[in-house]
């Protein structure tokens, strides 16, 4: 693997993706491949932190769409992110990474709380961190969450690992003619709504200047080839 522009990172991962093929749930296989890209990510000296999200086990905005209190959706929907962080943290520590899970709800009998000196002693030692929960409190998405940390750790760029290879002006996957961006600034993204990332995420990120880098995660090898600066990729930024 080529040398990574970046020293630390946050890979920000959909719930989707951790189903794999499946409809629901978690895919063991596809977590433990997931787990072997972020290894050979952090083999090369790279700190990095995970957020996942939990949308492959329950979503808090569509309970609330079916007439769930929205509050109490979103903190279901935190269980289920530290669900998923925990089925990160087996597949990574199968591979011999070391790994710590830091939750915003605090449950200490399955994880640390969010500290972030804690979390910065842990990087500095070559662990991996997984933030799970969120931020810890409703009406915010887990993209939230993940540029919160992101801006938090001073990480140097926010990683979003996705279905898709970058950003587009409508869907690609009903739209052939889609067009993708290669780069692109944040205001962009946020007139025209682009939704890679809610606006309060986006808006975080350029106020702290996070680049973005947009992926498709799903693609094997490829978080190694963005992590060199190859590869199919949208990275949002300041004055693209």
């Amino acid at each position: 693997m080529s040398k990574p522009r970046y020293k630390r990172v946050l890979l920000k991962l959909s719930g989707e993706v951790l189903m794999g093929n499946q409809p629901f749930g978690i895919d063991p296989e596809f977590v433990a491949e997931l787990a072997k890209e972020v290894k050979a990510a952090r083999d090369t000296g790279l700190e990095i932190c995970l957020v996942i999200g939990g949308g492959n086990i329950f979503r808090g905005m569509a309970g609330a769409a079916r007439g769930m209190d929205r509050a109490q959706a979103d903190y279901m929907g935190m269980l289920a992110t530290v669900m998923n962080a925990l089925a990160m943290q087996n597949a990574l520590e199968q591979l011999g990474v070391h790994t710590r899970v830091q939750s915003a709800v605090q449950m200490d009998q399955v994880c640390e709380p969010v500290i972030r000196r804690r979390a910065e002693r842990h990087l500095e030692k070559g662990r991996v961190v997984i933030f799970a929960a969120g931020v810890g409190a409703p009406y915010f998405t887990t993209d939230s969450g993940a540029a919160l940390r992101a801006a938090e750790m001073q990480c140097d760029a926010l990683l979003k690992g996705t279905s898709v290879d970058g950003i587009y002006d409508s869907d690609p996957k009903h739209n052939p003619a889609a067009k993708r961006w290669d780069v692109i600034d944040y205001d962009t993204v946020l007139a025209e709504n682009l939704k890679v990332m809610d606006a309060s995420a986006v808006a975080l990120c350029r106020d702290n200047d996070i680049p973005i880098v947009v992926f498709s995660i799903r693609e094997k090898g490829n978080l190694a080839r963005v992590l060199a600066g190859e590869g199919i990729q949208t990275i949002v930024q300041k004055g693209a």
